[in-house]
């Protein structure tokens, strides 16, 4: 029997989700809450990605808060440094650091439907909670394919977002596996460096060119002394991509265009036609996510870099491609993605009925509005399923979540007394069907790729098929009916106000 502590609402992870929902919640007059992260900082994927080159591929006035505007960013597509230094500058801005449980890893979450509350157990230790948000995100996760022979590699092995800063590739031969959004920076961040370099390609991805510069002072200082400047650059940035969402959910052939500017793209940096159509994808653009990059080409038109085709066996130090190449290397970077459609958190959450998230989402990821689950009362998830966007801001998706946040959390203030929220499970099969049937149309589901958008059901479990603006105007506020309200039948002495309980009891 150990003591441990009762808040209204823990919060599981501390990226722009985790930060966004502890900044909301203050704001909504909520402080009995905290954010448990399983490292020693805050940051989410800014902080695990720390690859050489690593940066996001959203103009930076739009990547970031609405209510936390950042006037100073120093160029328009941001560095991985400075997106962890801004969500740093958040945690300190509005006060959360008291809030923050570092190093403290979920590693179970159990409903007690007596007390109506989250029995939670981290590394370190437990506590209980009324409401549970989970944030931790859908790129948290490495996912490293399981390759023959990987055991016999005698070399160094990394995955991207677990990067090895004390292993030095200089003069290295190196296989990069993968060609997404964090190889294409990677391989030209150490082509000139390693003595040579292999890219492993499954399939080519679609890559436009970067639009990149540094922010200019008289701009900063526009931005720091008259904020609507800022607020219209980012309306901006926002209207363009909106306009933008219909070719993607409704007209894919209108992306023809796009399509070849692509190819141009390709043309102008590779001059080898064989190596040209190695990197020339067979499907429709927008698929997959469009990458950004001025550099990915080039680095690969340089006489130390071979292309070749997917990892598919490891021989002692020599790898082995799908199409027969052979390769001899000294360290393998994985850029292989995450977890997305199974992600690791759904297996330590146990519901009402006893079963896992993971165990009720074994057909398929499906949540109410992209939040609630059936049958994990008091749950809600920051990007959850159906949540992503594939040309846009996430941040835009997550500020929408933060508002039904915020309404779910009144609406059990306004109930009062020991009640809990849970999602209605014809209400959740109601919004899948919409979400499911509007998805048929969009570029993602027909343009004839296998992305990891879809999951293992090749159902697209991932992305919204639709615009910022549809899901903001969805998730204002909580529609009671889609809910059963739940109260307890037995008596709880212990106040919902912040104290210590007793673990079992």
């Amino acid at each position: 029997m150990t003591e441990h502590e009762h808040v209204r609402v823990a919060v599981i992870g501390s990226g722009f989700g985790g930060l966004g929902a502890a900044v909301r919640l203050r704001h909504e007059g909520v402080t009995d809450f905290v954010v448990l992260e399983r490292a020693d900082s805050v940051g989410g994927i800014w902080r695990d990605n720390s690859y050489p080159g690593c940066a996001c591929d959203v103009p930076s006035h739009l990547y970031s808060f609405s209510f936390a505007p950042h006037p100073d960013w120093p160029r328009t597509f941001s560095e991985q440094e400075h997106i962890r230094a801004y969500l740093e500058h958040v945690a300190d801005v509005f006060r959360l650091r008291s809030h923050l449980r570092l190093n403290s890893e979920v590693k179970t979450l159990i409903w007690d439907a007596e007390k109506l509350w989250w029995r939670i157990e981290t590394s370190g230790g437990f506590l209980t909670a009324d409401v549970v948000v989970s944030a931790t995100g859908a790129l948290s996760d490495p996912k490293v394919p399981d390759i023959a022979g990987i055991d016999t590699f005698p070399g160094k092995v990394f995955h991207s977002a677990r990067w090895d800063h004390d292993y030095d590739l200089r003069g290295k031969r190196v296989a990069m596996i993968g060609t997404g959004a964090s190889a294409i920076q990677i391989v030209p961040a150490i082509q000139p460096e390693v003595a040579h370099l292999t890219l492993f390609q499954r399939t080519p991805p679609w890559v436009m060119p970067r639009v990149d510069r540094a922010i200019s002072g008289v701009e900063r200082w526009l931005h720091r002394q008259l904020p609507f400047t800022a607020q219209a650059r980012r309306g901006l940035l926002w209207g363009i991509r909106e306009l933008q969402v219909q070719a993607f959910t409704k007209r894919p052939d209108e992306l023809g265009m796009v399509e070849r500017l692509a190819k141009r793209n390709i043309a102008r940096a590779i001059k080898d036609p064989g190596l040209r159509a190695r990197l020339t994808p067979d499907y429709r653009i927008g698929c997959k996510r469009i990458l950004l990059s001025n550099t990915y080409y080039p680095a690969l038109a340089q006489s130390n870099v071979d292309v070749v085709g997917g990892l598919s066996e490891i021989r002692g130090s020599t790898l082995v491609a799908a199409d027969g190449s052979e390769a001899e290397v000294d360290a393998i970077v994985f850029g292989t993605g995450f977890h997305v459609t199974d992600m690791p958190i759904a297996d330590r959450v146990v519901g009402a009925d006893g079963r896992t998230l993971a165990e009720s989402w074994k057909d398929g990821m499906k949540s109410l509005r992209g939040s609630a689950a059936a049958g994990f009362p008091n749950w809600l998830t920051i990007v959850g399923p159906n949540t992503g966007l594939g040309n846009s801001s996430m941040i835009l998706m997550i500020e929408s979540q933060l508002n039904y946040m915020a309404d779910f959390v009144r609406q059990l203030d306004v109930l009062g007394g020991r009640a809990a929220l849970e999602a209605r499970p014809h209400a959740v099969d109601a919004w899948n069907r919409e979400v499911q049937g509007r998805m048929k149309r969009t570029v993602w589901n027909s343009g004839g790729c296998d992305s990891w958008y879809l999951d293992a059901n090749g159902v697209n479990t991932t992305i919204w098929p639709g615009t910022t603006t549809e899901f903001r105007r969805a998730t204002r506020r909580i529609d009671l009916a889609e809910y059963e309200v739940l109260r307890a039948t037995g008596p709880r002495t212990e106040s919902t106000s912040k104290k210590t309980v007793e673990a079992g009891a």
